[in-house]
């Protein structure tokens, strides 16, 4: 009876230190300005700016704000939820199974995160090395990780600066690997190793508090996430892995952005460090071999060698760079390349495809003091063999490339394909719908993609 009596007592003297004033500021957008003033109408206060979102005819979002305005946070809220209560996602159940789409509870981002309605997300080899149980990842996930889409809410709390960049409504592109910015290696701009994105994402399928953010609908049993788990209507994404992407390029092409091109710039620009007049080799030309032919010619490398055993997929890498193409099934890869270096190698391999053979063809390939860049994703546990002696008296120099770094390459992406230095159109090669999602992977697995495909989920 005593806690009841202090606790009533302390309401009792909140509610009279509080006066409430109601200030509506236009009742077309049925909106309210609702500001608490202490009775001494000092500058002690906090208001709140209800804006209908553009999500949902019942979600407004709220500005918390107080003296210090650098403080402000920002969040939306459904407390009269008129959109869409569900949405579907690809899911992933165990290796070699079909993806099914189900529906999922509408996924609330948090702190410094955003949701995101999916228009259009990658079909990628390293969600294929998940399906089939290559690569040991949580399940059941959804896959996708390069993805555009459209600013639809900010987590609660999200940092201002994040908000005003990405407002609602924007459009925007995800890199597949999602920096949190405060890690050891973000702090040094490294977003390439981001701790937390290892630790928590691709260790055990959750965002950086321990979480996912995908529920069934049906039962409310969590599934875990691969990257921002993609492959769904609407995805969060931690805020530091967006970039805007503007109106005059496609929602469609523009997600390879995210990983294929990502990846590419990655190796060429951080890993290889590609310098104008370089000799380039990329072996296995597939959606990112592709891009890294772009970003090559992009750099001024003088010559662009494209190794694959398609020739359909040779025949492409000459419009997108490509000055000599080899096809491995038919000659030796690395002594050709030599043979059209003049007996040297190149100053940089790249491997793309992720085998042990052409692991050995990419360090075989570059010249004494070259860089062989490993990107290929294979099986785990795979190992590659190298001439040790030949490595350490030669200067050769094998180098590991993940992807790019989201926060300083994804804005210059953009930058590339809104020129037309880096063709998007070009680079992609198919297009199918949400439903199709499970075809594209087993097309993919086949090889019957040239390119990189994308599912269409507007």
């Amino acid at each position: 009876m005593a806690l009841y009596r202090s606790s009533h007592s302390i309401r009792r003297a909140v509610a009279n230190s509080w006066r409430l004033s109601l200030k509506p500021i236009s009742a077309a957008y049925n909106s309210c300005d609702w500001s608490y003033f202490n009775e001494n109408n000092d500058n002690n206060w906090c208001r709140f700016n209800f804006v209908k979102s553009p999500f949902t005819s019942g979600s407004p979002h709220v500005k918390f704000s107080n003296t210090d305005t650098s403080t402000s946070s920002y969040s939306t809220l459904h407390p009269l939820h008129e959109g869409p209560s569900y949405m579907r996602a690809a899911v992933f159940w165990e290796p070699n199974k079909p993806l099914t789409i189900e529906d999922f509870q509408m996924p609330r981002p948090k702190a410094n995160e955003i949701l995101i309605k999916t228009k259009a997300c990658g079909v990628c080899h390293s969600d294929l090395h998940v399906i089939k149980g290559e690569l040991p990842f949580a399940s059941p996930c959804v896959v996708g990780h390069e993805i555009t889409g459209e600013v639809v809410e900010h987590g609660a709390l999200t940092d201002s600066k994040i908000v005003e960049r990405f407002p609602v409504g924007a459009q925007v592109v995800g890199a597949f690997i999602m920096p949190c910015g405060s890690c050891f290696f973000c702090s040094k701009g490294q977003d390439d190793l981001c701790e937390s994105f290892f630790a928590y994402n691709r260790a055990k399928g959750t965002l950086y508090d321990g979480e996912t953010r995908l529920f069934l609908r049906s039962n409310g049993k969590p599934v875990y996430m691969y990257s921002m788990g993609g492959l769904a209507e609407y995805c969060v994404v931690p805020a530091h892995g967006l970039t805007v992407l503007p109106n005059s390029l496609p929602y469609t092409e523009s997600a390879i952005l995210g990983c294929a091109v990502f990846t590419a710039y990655g190796a060429m620009a951080h890993a290889a460090q590609v310098r104008p007049g370089d000799a380039i080799a990329v072996i296995g030309i597939g959606g990112v071999g592709s891009s890294c032919l772009q970003i090559a010619r992009a750099f001024g490398a003088s010559e662009i060698i494209a190794v694959d055993v398609q020739d359909e997929k040779l025949q492409k890498a000459k419009t997108l760079g490509a000055t000599y193409t080899i096809n491995a099934r038919n000659e030796d890869a690395a002594k050709k390349i030599k043979e059209i270096t003049g007996g040297m190698g190149v100053d940089v391999a790249v491997e793309a495809l992720g085998k042990p053979q052409t692991f050995n063809q990419c360090v075989q390939s570059v010249r004494d003091g070259g860089k062989a860049v490993m990107i290929g994703l294979t099986l785990s546990g795979a190992k590659g063999e190298v001439d040790i002696n030949h490595l350490v008296r030669r200067q050769i120099k094998v180098i590991g490339s993940y992807g790019g770094r989201a926060r300083q390459d994804l804005p210059k992406l953009v930058k590339l394909a809104e020129s037309g230095i880096f063709n998007l159109k070009a680079a992609v090669s198919r297009t199918l719908t949400f439903e199709e999602a499970d075809k594209a992977y087993k097309d993919l697995d086949k090889g019957n993609i040239i390119g990189r495909a994308v599912v269409e989920i507007m």
